[in-house]
């Protein structure tokens, strides 16, 4: 074995591999996980989604391929995440009336099906959560950390207010935190990310921080004020208890 103090990082690869974790995939930066590292998730999943449950948020799913004009509708989102896409152009042996983005991450599909499903304040808060495989290219792949396919959690709500959207970034990151300290053992910093940043289409971002053996940070749990960008975006309005049309203040949390 590589000494961490030699190369942490290939310490790291080499502890995944010989442990039976993970095997890579066939696919460029795609993973295995193999049954011992599933178990892992399945046991760090079962508990993050009770925590999740107990806060008022239900399980939903939502399409894995998400119409391209839905992420050109927030300018900031489509800019930051172009480079990263995977794009269907021809299905059924023809090509696509429009390209098909495969889930990035959710926030416009859900964003759609939002405006949808709310009209009043009596349908607020509405607290989504969705367990989910998402893809991005990645360049340079590391098994579990950042690969062109993995498994997550995505929490998606709609507020009346700032106030209420922006408890509600708060309480996922204190939820991420615990999890990471708690059961996984983890070291984690949390903190507000730089407005560069950012997430995609964010007002503000916070993160957990990982303290690695060779003193990286390394970001392990975000958490997404979205303001009202989204939900003008998306048209998701709601008429309030004074009878006003008002726009709906947006949260996401992966």
């Amino acid at each position: 074995m590589t000494a961490q103090s030699e190369d942490f990082a290939a310490w790291y690869n080499e502890v995944v591999f010989k442990a039976g974790l993970v095997d890579r995939g066939p696919a460029k930066g795609t993973m295995v996980i193999r049954p011992y590292g599933y178990r892992l998730w399945e046991l760090l999943q079962s508990e993050l989604d009770r925590r999740i449950k107990d806060t008022g948020h239900e399980n939903a799913y939502f399409p894995l391929l998400i119409p391209e004009s839905y992420l050109g509708r927030e300018s900031e989102h489509v800019e930051g995440f172009s480079p990263e896409l995977a794009v269907v152009t021809r299905a059924g042996g023809k090509e696509l009336e429009e390209p098909l983005v495969v889930r990035p991450t959710s926030e416009t599909i859900i964003g759609e099906m939002m405006a949808k499903w709310i009209s009043s304040h009596r349908d607020l808060p509405l607290l989504l959560n969705q367990w989910a495989n998402v893809v991005r290219w990645e360049l340079r792949p590391r098994m579990f950390l950042r690969t062109t396919e993995f498994l997550w959690q995505e929490g998606h709500a709609a507020h009346v207010d700032e106030a209420a959207a922006r408890r509600e970034t708060m309480l996922a990151l204190d939820i991420y935190r615990e999890v990471a300290r708690e059961l996984a053992a983890i070291p984690v910093v949390p903190g507000e990310k730089t407005p560069g940043e950012r997430f995609a289409g964010a007002v503000a971002t916070y993160t957990i921080e990982g303290m690695m053996r060779d003193g990286r940070a390394l970001q392990s749990g975000t958490s997404h004020y979205l303001g009202t960008k989204f939900a003008s975006a998306f048209d998701i309005r709601f008429t309030s208890e004074l009878g006003r049309e008002e726009l709906c203040h947006t949260a996401s949390w992966v």
